[in-house]
């Protein structure tokens, strides 16, 4: 009972010291750390996509071979290899996307798995393309099957098989489409299936940023938007951007307009910690609402082990939402283990949040 309510007295400190009392909660989408795209990003995703290769940051083992199967298709005028790209959200796959565009010299047009409800609007889409021409679908997962099986001729034989009238009278129709690249992204590259998957010549994940070359990210994006960025807070906002681009540019677009009311403007390392500190973002790139998950864990299940279920229970989320968004960052630091009976907290977590770890926590975790 005693180190129960040690325990408990430790992780109010820590609640406290990662933001006010009574802060409002940010819904997952809002969060300033999250990897999913926000309304806010569109128009600064805009004008800081890189156009080419050379510039753009990171994914080495994505982009030289690319570079390699692109040169070799416009040195014979064909069209590339349909390219698969997976990989968390945030690191690029869409900007990736317009750079291959780019790169072979011809048009992108650009829609979403959700967005293509019926066959119809897939033949829409792969009867404008031009020759050569680049069709990006996010989410390509989430096709439906009846518009995947449709894909399956386009994207072997440039063809699509139309189905015209019902039963005795119906008929099949041949479309011939010109040569095309199918670019595909997703995030969940398991629930893709195998006929469709075994169908892209060029399968591509993308990793999460090192720091140095968030650092590169962020001085890039800081001199396109006129930011006074001193190095040291570049390594800064890198260090907490958790491996993704998405949140640097976000870091950096908060601390600029803090900068601009609170520092005369210029983005030092007091200024960004500063102004980290109010946006509940530490050291580590956690918020407020990773903290509380963890804390959750922590308090009321031991450290664990516990379902995600239980864990979206306790936290008022859904547990998709727990996997999908929360998961990938707290497992790629190592605060958060999967086991066949559910999810457990490790060591580091309690030393991050300045608490001692029970007696059963401390069997399991040394």
């Amino acid at each position: 009972m005693e180190r129960q309510r040690e325990a408990e007295a430790g992780a109010g400190g820590a609640a406290e010291a990662g933001g006010e009392a009574g802060a409002p909660e940010r819904p997952a989408g809002e969060r300033v750390v999250s990897a999913r795209p926000q309304e806010e990003d569109a128009v600064l995703d805009q004008s800081l996509r890189p156009r080419t290769f050379g510039e753009f940051v990171g994914q080495q083992k994505v982009k030289e071979p690319l570079l390699v199967f692109i040169q070799a298709a416009r040195a014979r005028g064909e069209a590339l290899d349909h390219v698969l790209l997976y990989g968390p959200p945030g690191l690029g796959k869409t900007t990736l996307a317009h750079v291959i565009a780019n790169e072979l010299g011809v048009g992108i047009r650009i829609t979403s798995g959700p967005a293509v409800e019926r066959p119809g609007d897939l033949a829409a889409l792969l009867t404008n393309l031009e020759e050569r021409g680049v069709l990006f679908i996010d989410e390509i997962h989430r096709l439906s099957r009846t518009v995947e099986e449709i894909l399956y001729p386009a994207m072997e034989e440039y063809a699509l098989d139309i189905i015209i009238g019902k039963g005795p009278s119906a008929r099949s129709l041949r479309l011939h489409l010109p040569r095309f690249t199918l670019i595909g992204a997703t995030t969940r590259a398991g629930l893709l299936t195998s006929p469709l998957r075994d169908r892209f010549g060029v399968v591509s994940r993308l990793e999460f940023y090192t720091h140095e070359e968030l650092e590169s990210v962020v001085r890039r994006s800081a001199r396109i938007l006129g930011v006074k960025l001193e190095p040291d807070a570049a390594a800064e906002i890198a260090r907490r951007s958790r491996g993704t681009p998405r949140v640097a540019n976000r870091l950096l677009k908060r601390l600029r307009d803090y900068a601009q009311v609170r520092a005369q403007g210029t983005v030092t390392r007091e200024v960004a910690l500063e102004g980290l500190r109010l946006l509940e973002v530490d050291e580590l790139g956690l918020d407020r609402v990773d903290r509380r998950m963890l804390l959750a864990i922590i308090q009321h299940y031991g450290g664990g082990p516990v379902g995600l279920d239980t864990i979206g229970a306790a936290i008022s989320e859904e547990p998709q939402t727990i996997e999908d968004v929360y998961e990938p960052y707290l497992l790629q630091i190592g605060f958060l283990q999967r086991t066949p009976r559910g999810r457990v907290v490790t060591r580091q977590v309690y030393a991050h949040l300045g608490l001692k770890p029970p007696e059963e926590a401390q069997a399991r975790l040394f």
